[in-house]
């Protein structure tokens, strides 16, 4: 399998996480609920499910004005150098905290409910011991956490710019071959071909002005690809696109898809006699795009496969796309077949990404 070649593109670290997202939220709503929990269950515990039920609610609602607070200064805290955004985030945090625990107390006091025990002084101080310590725990964890993310996004891009200098020599020998027999028989097909194949190592090599393309700018490269393996192959090779109203600005990163493409005819056709027909297929299924590449599968496998290189279109596709793409491949009848699921999203929208 051939590995997939571009760069991948960068993305723009911050030292915090988004606040704004479920996964914070949802942290801090847990941590919240699993503290007012323990509390209750404690064996020095003088609350019964009344006292639960109202602590769980100040929890949580404390909680939420902590979210909202830190979504709203998230902006301003990640321009302060170094980790003070993580202390300006612990800050808000216990200010936030020490403010509810004075209202709530004096809610308390107003209403005459009775639901706290201890003295004023007492109870602000417990609430904002707890946040803090609370509070630097969840922040270490949230700093862990990113900066493995920020690890695991530099192999993925160490990976693609290691990928990114490698090209199959056999591809660029046998097109030379086919220019040097075109120079005298056909010089204006020799020299489409080189064009061709210029286009093809200036994305591979990443002379592109972009580390991203478009759909259209992939099939542009397989079309061009498959032209020069046309004049090799000649009527070996068939060709069928079927192309159903896909979105051809939708986002997509560079050689994705010749490789694929590559592997087909290699794999698929090259090692038949009477040669065979590569499928290309797109359609747009709601808010995902949908791409398959078939080749015929020949009884002796052509050598040099190893898999490796849909291992790397896999770890491609997470990289770029997330949870929600996904690829399948495996034999299917008498053909190999490739599908890809991602997500349609414009060019611009993934520039500062996976």
């Amino acid at each position: 399998m051939q590995e997939p070649v571009a760069n991948a593109p960068r993305q723009t670290q911050t030292p915090l996480p988004e606040f704004c997202e479920l996964p914070a939220i949802s942290a801090l709503l847990l941590v919240g609920a699993l503290c007012v929990t323990l509390a209750w269950l404690a064996p020095q515990s003088t609350r019964g499910w009344r006292g639960y039920s109202v602590g769980m609610l100040f929890v949580e609602w404390m909680a939420m004005v902590i979210a909202v607070a830190l979504c709203k200064l998230r902006p301003l805290l990640v321009r302060l150098p170094g980790l003070f955004p993580y202390a300006g985030v612990w800050l808000v945090m216990v200010v936030i905290v020490a403010i509810a625990s004075m209202l709530a107390q004096w809610m308390d006091r107003m209403l005459a409910m009775q639901m706290i025990v201890s003295g004023d002084a007492t109870f602000v101080r417990d609430n904002v011991l707890i946040a803090a310590l609370l509070g630097a725990a969840m922040l270490r964890y949230f700093y862990v956490l990113a900066e493995w993310q920020a690890r695991l996004a530099a192999v993925a891009h160490a990976k693609v710019e290691a990928l990114q200098a490698r090209i199959r020599p056999h591809f660029l020998f046998n097109s030379m071959n086919t220019v040097a027999a075109l120079v005298r028989v056909d010089p204006v097909a020799a020299e489409r071909t080189v064009e061709d194949l210029s286009e093809l190592f200036r994305a591979a090599l990443g002379q592109s002005e972009t580390s991203t393309g478009t759909l259209g700018d992939e099939l542009e490269l397989v079309d061009r690809y498959l032209a020069i393996e046309q004049l090799r192959l000649g009527e070996r090779l068939h060709v069928r696109r079927e192309l159903d109203d896909v979105p051809l600005d939708a986002s997509m990163p560079r050689l994705l898809l010749q490789p694929l493409v590559e592997n087909a005819v290699r794999h698929g056709i090259q090692p038949l006699r009477e040669g065979g027909e590569v499928v290309l297929r797109a359609m747009r299924d709601g808010d995902m795009l949908l791409i398959e590449v078939s080749n015929p599968l020949a009884e002796k496998p052509a050598i040099g496969g190893s898999g490796h290189g849909l291992n790397n279109v896999r770890q491609r596709v997470a990289y770029h796309f997330g949870p929600r793409s996904g690829v399948e491949a495996g034999p299917q009848g008498d053909r190999f077949v490739v599908r890809l699921r991602l997500p349609v999203e414009v060019r611009h929208a993934r520039d500062d990404r996976r």
